[in-house]
C-alpha cells in the first residue's frame, strides 16, 4: 500500500462527523460570549468609530467636498486606522482571551472533562474568534463606506453600481478577513505559548509598523506586507 493510499484509508477513518458536531459546539458557545460580552464593548468601539465620524462628515458637510476627496479619506481610515490599529488591537483582544478568559474565569476545565480533543477544541475556538472578528470589523468597514457615499445620492451609487466602487469595497472586505485570521493566527499562538501575550503582542505591534522601511526581504515576514499587496 503506497503512501498515498495510507494517507487517504487514515482520512476516511476519521471521526469527521463527530468532530463537526464538537465545533460547531464549540463555536456557539464561544459567539454569545464575545458579542454579549460587557468586556467586549470597546472591539465594537474600534469596529465602529469610524462609521460614527463619517456620518458626522457626512452631516456636517453634507453641502461641500467631492467623491474623489472622499474616497481618499476612505482609502486613509482603512489603511491607517482598521488595518493598523483597529483590526490589530480587536484580533488581540479577541483571540487573547479565547483560552486565557476561560483559565480566569476557571472554566477551562469543563472542556477538558468532555471527550473533545485538543486539536479540535483549538479549532472551534479559533473560528469563533474568526467569526466574530470578521462580522465586527467586516461589518465597520461597510458601513464606513456605505456612509461615505450615502450623501452623494444617485453619483454615490453609480460610482459603486456602475464604476470602481464596488471593486474597492469587495478589496477592503477581502482585506479585513485576510487581517482577521493573519493577526488571530499570531495572537492565538501567543495567548498559548505565553502567560502574558501582551508584552509579545507589543513587540509584534512593532515590528509591524517599522517593518515597512526595512528591506523588501525583511518585508516578507510581517502580516502588513501581505495585506499590502491585496489592498
Amino acid at each position: 500500500m503506497t503512501r498515498l493510499a495510507r494517507l487517504r484509508t487514515t482520512l476516511a477513518e476519521q471521526p469527521w462527523e463527530l468532530w463537526t458536531r464538537q465545533i460547531a459546539a464549540v463555536l456557539r458557545m464561544d459567539l454569545r460570549k464575545n458579542f454579549l460580552s460587557r468586556r467586549g464593548i470597546w472591539i465594537y468601539l474600534l469596529a465602529f468609530a469610524p462609521v460614527v465620524i463619517i456620518t458626522l462628515h457626512a452631516i456636517i458637510d453634507r453641502h461641500s467636498g467631492s467623491m474623489r476627496e472622499d474616497t481618499e479619506v476612505l482609502a486613509g481610515i482603512f489603511q491607517f486606522f482598521y488595518l493598523r490599529l483597529g483590526i490589530f488591537f480587536g484580533c488581540l483582544g479577541i483571540f487573547t482571551w479565547l483560552f486565557r478568559g476561560e483559565i480566569i474565569e476557571k472554566s477551562l476545565h469543563y472542556y477538558f472533562l468532555a471527550p473533545v480533543k485538543r486539536e479540535v477544541l483549538l479549532l472551534g475556538k479559533f473560528v469563533g474568534g474568526l467569526v466574530t472578528s470578521v462580522t465586527l470589523f467586516g461589518l465597520g468597514v461597510f458601513a464606513s463606506f456605505a456612509m461615505m457615499y450615502l450623501r452623494f445620492g444617485d453619483a454615490g451609487q453609480y460610482y459603486i453600481f456602475n464604476g470602481p466602487g464596488m471593486g474597492q469595497l469587495l478589496a477592503y472586505l477581502g482585506v479585513t478577513v485576510l487581517a482577521c485570521i493573519g493577526y488571530g493566527s499570531v495572537f492565538l499562538a501567543l495567548s498559548l505559548l505565553f502567560k502574558n501575550p501582551v508584552i509579545p503582542a507589543i513587540l509584534v505591534l512593532g515590528w509591524e509598523t517599522f517593518t515597512p522601511v526595512l528591506p523588501s526581504l525583511v518585508q516578507r515576514f510581517s502580516i502588513t506586507y501581505y495585506l499590502k499587496q491585496r489592498n
